[in-house]
């Protein structure tokens, strides 16, 4: 057990807190911020031993995430996702910085995982996250894909962890429609230009074909196919959304 505590932001995860949280016992504090769950995620977490603070999300993981910070305990935070796994490699080298207090921003290599299908180049290839760091000074600021603002250094962890991505199509289109709505809201906040042709035509076609061919998408046949056409429906759809934003305020 190590002083560091686990921020796990939740809403309706019964299927995969529990193994997440079995996952993070290593810490001698698990916080999970819960907005709003109507299954059984609070409970599974409170029998697990990990501390549930409730407050509305309302589309802002930044603030949510800062909340978490703020409420820690310990001087060290670890941020994982409700559907994200810590692997015992990972686990032990967490322990190793945070007791020699290694001060810095720790970067950890996330394999996603899909459900039906292996992949592992394209939309799913292997990323870095942000999501070990001292608690003084940190927070988080963002909307859909949240900054984590630091005055550390940055640094990487040998280890992985594992994040399993989406249980079924209906999920996955469904997280797609409301992340493109909460992206163009944000993006109208920070007044971002819109263009048809530059946005709506020709960025959504790039973002296949960095998706696809740079990234190596065509690799894993069938699934890289059909989750970079997906991607470009993503990137149009936000930028259609926000289209529309502007023209119904008619400043289009």
């Amino acid at each position: 057990m190590v002083d560091v505590s686990v921020i796990i932001l939740a809403k309706n995860e019964e299927e995969k807190i529990g193994n997440c949280i079995k996952s993070c016992l290593f810490a001698n504090e698990i916080l999970v911020i819960d907005d709003g769950s109507t299954d059984k995620t609070v409970e599974i977490a409170k029998t697990l031993g990990a501390r549930v603070l409730h407050r509305s999300m309302n589309g802002d993981w930044g603030a949510q995430q800062t909340f978490g910070i703020r409420q820690a305990s310990f001087d060290w935070i670890f941020f994982i996702d409700a559907d994200e796994l810590c692997t015992p490699e990972l686990a032990k080298e967490i322990e190793d910085v945070v007791t020699r207090n290694e001060q810095g921003e720790y970067w950890i290599k996330r394999i996603n995982k899909f459900v039906h299908n292996k992949a592992t180049h394209g939309v799913l290839r292997p990323d870095y996250v942000s999501r070990l760091m001292p608690k003084k000074d940190s927070y988080v600021e963002g909307y859909v894909h949240p900054a984590i603002i630091t005055p550390y250094g940055k640094k990487k962890l040998k280890a992985h962890m594992y994040h399993y991505t989406y249980d079924n199509w209906t999920q996955y289109l469904n997280k797609l429609n409301n992340y493109t709505t909460l992206a163009a809201e944000k993006y109208k906040k920070d007044n971002k230009k819109c263009g048809f042709f530059k946005d709506i035509v020709f960025r959504p076609a790039w973002a296949f074909i960095k998706m696809y061919i740079l990234n190596k998408g065509f690799m894993d046949g069938k699934m890289g196919w059909i989750l970079s056409v997906n991607h470009y429906f993503y990137t149009m759809n936000k930028y259609v959304k926000l289209y529309y934003l502007y023209k119904s305020n008619g400043k289009l």
